[in-house]
């Protein structure tokens, strides 16, 4: 069973980690300083506005952070600054888990930017603040269907760089996650006496997910549902299928069993 959230902790160790040569590229021309306790939207200089931004996501106070990197665009739009500013408000939302604020932000500065050299990592925050708000395989699955496309898209723009490694990894976990829906439906729809309705989700799972996890039961829950239906033909092709890939598994023997006891003279190897 895939836990999404079991992988948080190690997902904002390895964003903090792709962020910090941004934060420390975009930092140095600051200087030092004290810290800037104001954060009010009053009229400050650039230098002084960025860095007061700085020192609230340093000390982490990241939606002070985040409103902070707003105001440098705001109040300084044509300064090379702003579009700083504007990946580094992204950041900040995402690690302060306001994912929609992060997703907003790192498309605006797509937007303004599509060419910059940080594209990748403003489409990177975008995919994995998706992949941080999937939920459980009870619930509506749009945005884990967002967050594949999103990470789908970091892979096919950018399959050389770090961000595209890590979203291959989660395109598997998310391939799981979606296979495991389809599988509790089926399930549900067995559990009714839908057979026909049963079939076509294990089918899915089949077609659309078979490197996940789920694909082995799967097969034998076609097994079970032709059966059902009285297609032993269609339910010997599934558990045959079923040996020829997984013939060591417990969901294989299940599935022979079935065979020998409800399709006579019809075999499952």
């Amino acid at each position: 069973m895939l836990t999404i959230t079991s992988t948080r902790s190690a997902l904002k160790l390895a964003i903090l980690a792709a962020a910090t040569g941004a934060i420390v590229l975009t930092s140095g021309c600051a200087g030092k300083g004290g810290k800037n306790k104001d954060t009010a939207y009053v009229a400050r200089d650039v230098d002084t506005l960025y860095r007061a931004a700085k020192a609230r996501l340093d000390r982490g106070d990241y939606k002070e952070a985040a409103a902070l990197f707003d105001e440098v665009e705001r109040q300084h739009p044509y300064s090379p600054w702003a579009r700083r500013a504007q990946l580094m408000s992204a950041f900040s939302y995402y690690v302060a888990r306001d994912y929609t604020k992060s997703i907003q932000s790192s498309q605006r500065f797509l937007s303004i930017h599509p060419g910059n050299k940080d594209a990748s990592y403003a489409y990177y925050l975008i995919a994995v603040s998706y992949y941080e708000q999937i939920s459980d395989v009870s619930r509506d699955q749009k945005v884990t269907q967002q967050a594949k496309q999103a990470l789908t898209d970091v892979v096919r723009r950018y399959p050389d760089t770090r961000f595209a490694s890590d979203a291959r990894l989660k395109l598997d976990l998310v391939n799981d996650h979606l296979a495991g829906k389809e599988m509790t439906i089926g399930r549900s729809y067995q559990s009714s006496g839908k057979w026909l309705a049963a079939t076509l989700r294990f089918r899915n799972v089949i077609d659309g997910y078979q490197t996940t996890s789920h694909t082995p039961e799967a097969l034998f829950r076609l097994v079970e549902s032709y059966l059902s239906l009285g297609l032993p033909q269609e339910a010997q092709k599934a558990a045959a299928v079923l040996g020829s890939n997984y013939g060591s598994t417990e969901w294989y023997r299940k599935a022979f069993g079935l065979m020998n006891k409800y399709a006579a003279g019809t075999t499952a190897s």
